[in-house]
């Protein structure tokens, strides 16, 4: 068998061994099986799964995609936990083109015109080439997060990518979520706390109303839900 096929044999197994696994049973498990051939994604609108990941491996690698279009605010925030968690090792994976050399080639605001293209060329591809280096990844996403995330399993075989997929936190509630940033004092995006509640590109994202949908501040005005990283 080849590697890649032991490594899908591996997470089918997990996905059953680990369906009802705590956050750290799932991380405990990650850190155990892959040491250091495995990277935790971060968007920056907190650390709590930073947090979780640093619990049972202290210098764990986290992704970070440096679009060139995000806030202020999440780039101090990505800052911000290199200075509180010393031993990450933030990975800043970047697009090919840098956002002025993308505008020359495809026309200013290719976001406004063709969110799908821009999300591929700045998130999809460098998260592709960025994941080539590692065995497993590990994200946060949530179940309750949209409807397209409504089955995510905590450990599967991401196909797309071509490595293990960890998402300890996929059962976690919004209550649990907000019990734990404030039990434990995570770091959390000061754009959080003005109603910025599913944070992404500067562009792309707006403030939620009191009662909305979290994501329905995501490519407002648009049909499209998902940048394409997860499926």
């Amino acid at each position: 068998m080849t590697a890649t096929a032991d490594y899908k044999t591996l997470a089918e197994r997990a996905a059953k061994e680990l369906a009802d696994a705590t956050a750290e049973e799932a991380l405990r498990w990650t850190a155990d099986t892959f040491g250091d051939d495995f990277i935790v994604a971060s968007n920056m609108q907190d650390a709590v799964l930073i947090d979780l990941a640093t619990k049972v491996k202290s210098d764990v690698d986290v992704l970070f995609l440096e679009t060139g279009y995000h806030f202020p605010e999440t780039i101090g925030t990505r800052d911000a936990v290199e200075a509180v968690y010393p031993g990450v090792k933030i990975v800043n994976a970047q697009a090919e083109q840098s956002v002025a050399e993308q505008d020359a080639e495809y026309g200013a605001k290719l976001h406004d015109r063709d969110p799908t293209l821009c999300c591929n060329l700045r998130k999809v591809v460098p998260l592709r080439k960025t994941l080539a280096n590692y065995s497993a990844w590990v994200t946060g996403v949530r179940r309750v997060d949209a409807p397209t995330r409504a089955n995510t399993p905590i450990v599967t075989w991401d196909d797309r990518n071509g490595l293990v997929k960890v998402n300890p936190i996929a059962p976690w509630t919004d209550d649990e979520f907000k019990a734990y940033i404030a039990e434990h004092g995570i770091l959390e995006n000061p754009l959080v706390s003005i109603g910025y509640l599913s944070i992404g590109c500067a562009p792309c994202t707006a403030r939620v109303e009191p009662g909305q949908d979290p994501r329905s501040g995501r490519w407002a005005g648009q049909s499209k839900t998902e940048c394409g990283l997860h499926g």
